[in-house]
């Protein structure tokens, strides 16, 4: 289909909020608007244009788990947010000074090098640098 353009946005179910709009203003992210709609849900952009657009209906007795990346059974869905970057290492002492945990890191033989962390509601981020 050649009218596809660009991913308008990515769609999170979050548990609260103002955790999730914490988190994502550390990595340069903006608040934008919400909640609106029936979902409802909450829209947070970057500078760079990317837009997440958090779905604030998640149940508030839902267990802490993905259960993408968490569980034996492997079910079938998004499992993470891959974000291009032009300098990781740079990335690495700002994810670092923020607090954050890097969960796990890739070189990769092509000189591609990546690494993976989790919002509050275990949501995976991965910052990509090409090769």
């Amino acid at each position: 289909m050649k009218q596809i353009l660009k991913i308008n946005h990515v769609g999170l179910r979050v548990r609260n909020l103002e955790t999730a709009r914490q988190f994502y203003a550390k990595l340069g992210f903006e608040f934008i608007a919400g909640p609106i709609g029936p979902e409802p849900v909450a829209i947070m952009e970057h500078p760079s244009g990317v837009n997440i657009n958090f779905v604030l209906n998640a149940s508030a007795d839902s267990p802490p788990v993905n259960l993408l990346m968490d569980v034996a059974a492997k079910h079938t869905g998004f499992t993470h947010i891959a974000l291009e970057v032009d300098d990781l290492q740079a990335v690495e002492r700002e994810i670092n000074a923020a607090g954050i945990e890097i969960t796990e890191s890739v070189s990769l033989p092509s000189g591609a090098e990546f690494f993976f962390v989790r919002d509050p509601d275990d949501n995976v981020l991965e910052f990509h640098q090409p090769a």
